[in-house]
């Protein structure tokens, strides 16, 4: 939800909604001077993504489950029980959440690694890049360059083969 699909979504509507833009003369419509605000979006997809946590906080709680945040881990107990920070819980039914983060290459193992960021990093972006380079041949990797190229970032795609063509 939050750097995944409900964002993507909301970029790849913008999308969208650039490429009609684009389209509209070919359909009668004057559209003088149309320009795009990279920070009006931002603002209001965060804005978006923050209101829908809240939304799902609030049903969990509404629902009578606890959310207790940290690392957590089972224990040997012969109960169900979690161990987080130190502190045990026990009940007949745990759900532990995971998330996800991803690895990032050292510059020793990757020259210029650092210079890079992951998808997640996509949600980040202060301003629409000037010129952007996505690594990947995934379906994330080709959401995001078609994202970036059709709202103005000259935008490339690379992908890794074992031999040269």
């Amino acid at each position: 939800v939050n750097v995944g699909c409900v964002p993507k979504k909301v970029m790849w509507n913008t999308a969208v909604h650039a490429e009609f833009v684009h389209d509209h003369a070919d359909y009668g419509f004057e559209t003088p001077a149309v320009k795009f605000n990279w920070r009006t979006i931002k603002d209001k997809r965060d804005a978006y993504v923050r209101r829908l946590n809240d939304i799902y906080e609030n049903n969990v709680k509404k629902a009578h489950i606890d959310i207790i945040r940290g690392y957590g881990k089972f224990t040997a107990d012969p109960e169900p029980t979690i161990e987080v920070e130190g502190k045990k819980y026990t009940a007949p039914h745990i759900l532990i959440a995971t998330g996800g983060r991803p690895a990032v290459p050292s510059d020793s193992e990757i020259p210029g690694a650092s210079l890079g960021m992951t998808s997640d990093g996509f949600f980040d972006l202060e301003e629409l890049p000037r010129r952007s380079v996505i690594v990947g041949a995934g379906y994330i990797a080709v959401e995001i360059a078609g994202i970036l190229s059709t709202l103005g970032s000259e935008s490339s795609l690379l992908i890794r083969q074992d031999k040269v063509v």
